[in-house]
């Protein structure tokens, strides 16, 4: 094991670890803040990470799919990680294919926070609040449709929001949609239990 990569590795997942939890602290989602990404301290994800360290400059899954053909890391994050909008995605019996689900606003609110985190730390001094957005836009996820609409739709609309207005505006309406959310599952909830 190279130490460099060890410590290299460790430290950028970390500042992003931190990075994150900041914004969830901003968005009204602390307390999932502080569990976000917890899977990169584990063997599976950490050993391939550290193998695979790019100098911080971009994700080590990109070199582990490029020398495999797939990520081994990524695969096991995705599956334990809500706010991936890959978790979403289930067997439709309509369609009878594996379709993407709608996010629920607190793990699309997350998602957000974790672009914007990974942006800073992978731009490093060339991060701007436009750096989210664009890579959004330019992701082959979003131009094949591997998002649900609606997702996406809302994670545009907040990147947008984010370029054009800055964080103050963007976390101040992702904390308003993050408590309506809240309340209106409450509600539902309440309804659940007068109706039982």
């Amino acid at each position: 094991m190279q130490w460099k990569a060890f410590w290299g590795h460790l430290s950028t997942i970390t500042r992003h670890r931190h990075t994150v939890i900041r914004h969830c602290w901003k968005a009204g989602i602390f307390w999932q803040g502080l569990r976000h990404d917890l899977s990169k301290y584990s063997p599976t994800e950490f050993c391939q990470g550290v193998r695979y360290y790019q100098g911080g400059r971009r994700s080590p899954n990109e070199a582990e799919r490029e020398d495999l053909g797939y990520s081994l890391a990524w695969m096991h994050h995705k599956g334990r990680n809500r706010h991936h909008f890959e978790y979403w995605c289930d067997y439709n019996p309509i369609t009878k294919r594996v379709d993407p689900v709608r996010m629920p606003m607190r793990y699309l609110a997350e998602m957000f926070c974790d672009r914007v985190a990974a942006s800073k730390i992978y731009n490093k001094e060339r991060y701007d609040t436009t750096c989210p957005l664009t890579y959004f836009q330019n992701s082959s996820a979003r131009k094949r449709g591997e998002l649900h609409k609606e997702t996406a739709d809302e994670l545009m609309e907040l990147l947008e929001l984010l370029a054009s207005h800055g964080e103050g505006a963007a976390f101040s309406e992702l904390r308003r949609r993050v408590k309506s959310d809240r309340r209106l599952r409450h509600e539902k909830k309440r309804d659940r239990k007068k109706k039982d």
